[in-house]
Parts: structure tokens; sequence; C-alpha cells
């Protein structure tokens, strides 16, 4: 039985789409130069570009070609197609910042804050900071993607508090605040989430379809990655790690959190993580410090072996402040060996990585949205 032959419709979305995406890489091309990337003729471009003109997807920036030949006409995505707000969400601030379909930056607002700020000076901050960009852009913000330093509940994009939370933000709810000033979708997740994102786009394991992403700073968590995909279980709250049983300092189990209070390295009246005094630790050469890196790494380790045990990763990635410093790594990789489980451990290697992870997110799906522009009743 003959298939049946895609609708002119179907054909004509489909050759917008690759026109609109190549333009989403290159900032300005001639119909000649996108027939060249596309592989599509020169005809059924020249077809497209005047179809997204009139839909006010594509510009001619008035710009022409030089040198010898026929004179040829630059295009671009139009300016007025918006922006996506991406903002992170940390103890120490509220960072946000406007990227288009390229990926570029216009505009970005960093607000100190607290880190027992709470959670009506969180929302202002986010708030106004959407304001601010919106206002600078000159176009809408069609989307947002958030990062935060807290749990996420992936039905609704609200914070979740659980005990023992350094950062206390109660349960923001970063749709609702950004309702008025951004029109389209809010996605929320949880920092180490999207570092262990941009990992695999960018970073370390870029090609490791399975691999666990172990957050070491002033709060703890995990990101578990399988088949390519952040799981994020029934309510988003995998990886949340901090009271899972270990081992502790005297080899009595005891919560992961509890760990750094028992080895008085928490800061005070906080049960957050003193990175200042640790990474002190994690450098000195003195017998003192050396028991602290053992029990350190017997703790990590009862963690990662749990990771091992219900996740089967290819490898372990560690980052974070202290994370990702090369004793530790050394300390960890000497335990894992003696695992009847062991893998692999690396040292995370971006630079601020959740909020790389909600960038590449949000041109993705700016993206997306500009294709569905084009043909709003096409089923893509």
């Amino acid at each position: 039985m003959t298939a049946p032959k895609p609708s002119l419709e179907l054909l004509r979305a489909l050759t917008d789409e690759n026109v609109l995406r190549v333009l989403m890489a290159h900032a300005r091309l001639t119909r000649a130069e996108i027939a060249t990337r596309t592989g599509i003729s020169k005809p059924t471009i020249s077809e497209c570009v005047q179809r997204l003109e009139q839909a006010r997807l594509v510009v001619d920036t008035g710009e022409r070609t030089t040198g010898r030949g026929r004179v040829g006409s630059y295009y671009a995505l139009a300016p007025h197609l918006g922006t996506a707000l991406v903002a992170s969400i940390t103890p120490h601030g509220v960072a946000a910042e406007a990227v288009d379909a390229l990926g570029r930056t216009h505009g970005q607002v960093r607000t100190a804050l607290q880190a027992d700020a709470g959670q009506e000076a969180v929302a202002e901050a986010l708030g106004a900071a959407a304001v601010q960009l919106g206002g600078q852009t000159g176009g809408p913000l069609r989307l947002a993607v958030v990062s935060a330093a807290d749990p996420v509940d992936r039905a609704t994009g609200r914070l979740v508090h659980l005990p023992d939370a350094p950062f206390l933000v109660g349960a923001l709810d970063p749709p609702a605040v950004l309702a008025g000033t951004v029109t389209g979708p809010v996605l929320v997740d949880n920092d180490v989430n999207w570092a262990a994102r941009a990992e695999y786009e960018y970073g370390c394991v870029q090609g490791v379809d399975d691999f666990v992403y172990l957050h070491l700073g002033e709060g703890l968590g995990c990101a578990v990655v399988g088949d390519g995909v952040v799981r994020r279980g029934h309510r988003g709250l995998v990886g949340e790690i901090a009271h899972l049983y270990t081992a502790g300092p005297d080899g009595q189990a005891m919560p992961f959190t509890e760990v750094f209070a028992a080895l008085d390295l928490r800061r005070a009246s906080s049960t957050a993580v003193d990175v200042p005094k640790l990474l002190e630790i994690l450098e000195a050469p003195d017998a003192g410090a050396d028991r602290v890196r053992v029990a350190l790494a017997h703790a990590i380790g009862g963690v990662l072996s749990a990771a091992l045990s219900f996740a089967d990763p290819q490898t372990v990635v560690v980052g974070g402040p202290w994370g990702s410093r090369p004793r530790l790594i050394a300390a960890l990789e000497e335990h894992l060996t003696r695992s009847p489980r062991s893998v692999p451990v690396t040292a995370a290697v971006l630079t601020l990585p959740e909020l790389a992870g909600a960038r590449s997110r949000a041109v993705e799906e700016l993206g997306s949205l500009i294709v569905r522009a084009a043909h709003p009743a096409t089923q893509w």
C-alpha cells in the first residue's frame, strides 16, 4: 500500500520551519545562503521567505551583498518577535536576563539578597527584574524559564519548603509572580537539574545519557539523568538528598545534612554548609583536615552508593562551590573503587551551569513558539 503524500500545507510548514531554524542560528542570511544551508531549492526558499515576510516573522534587513554578480538581500528574524526571560534564584540574590531566539542577551538585572530575605523579598526582586527587562527589550517577554535553589513542585512550579532547607523562600510561586509581565508559559525547576542539563549539553558529560549530578555547596542536591532526560519524579523532588541516611563521622548512620553539623561545618544559626571553612579544610595539609576529608568521602560515598543502586548511572558528576575540588574528587574515587558498583567520578566544568541550562531551554522554547506562529493550525 502506497503511503499518502504529505499535504501542501504540511510541506510549506516544514520548509518554513527549516528557514526559521537556520535564521535562529545565523543573524542574517541571503536567500541563496539559506538554500545552501537547508538543502532546499532557491525557488522554494524565495517563496518561503515571501510567506514569512507577509507573516511578519522575517524581515529584509536593508543590507545588500557586495562584489560581483547579482546583488542579494539579507534577511533576519523580525525584531518584534520578543524575548524569553531567564531567571536564577539563589541564596545570594536574583539574576535575570532576556534572550532572543538566537541566544543573544538583551539586558541583565541582578539583585543582591540576604540568604534569609524571605519569600516576599524574593518575589519582589523577581517581579521587578521582569518589569525592567520587559521595558528594555521593546517587545514581549513571551515565556520564562526559572532556576531556583530549592525543590520545585513540577505540577505547579511552586517552590517546596522541606525541613532543614538552608534557603527560606517558602512556597514562592514564580508563575504567579510573573503572570503580569510574561505572556506565555513559565517553566520552573531546581538549580541542580538545570546544571545537569547544561553539563549534558555543553560540559563534561556530552554524549553520556545516564549519569548522576551531585551538587555540593551551601545546600546539597542531586540530579538523576536517564536516557538523556532529567528524571523529576511524581512531585519533582527526585534528588532531594539532605535527609538520606549515610555514614556519620563516628560510623553511625545519620541524615546527610547532619554530617555537616557533626563536623562543625555549618554556618551559625543555619543548616547551610559553611563553604569558606570547608574549602580551607579541603586544602589544608594537616592530619585533622585529612580526617574531615575521609569523613566527608564516606558520607558522600554513602549517598552516591544509593544513587548507583537506584539510577545505575554510567558516571557521576560532582559540582558546586566545593564539590569539584581535586582532593575531594580523588577521595571519592578512592572510596568508590572499593564499592561493589564503582563508576567514574568527574568534576563539573561549567561556570554558573544552572543559568546556562535554563538559558538553553529558554532559547529552545522561544524558537518553538516562533515556528508554531508560522502555521498555528498545523499539528507539530
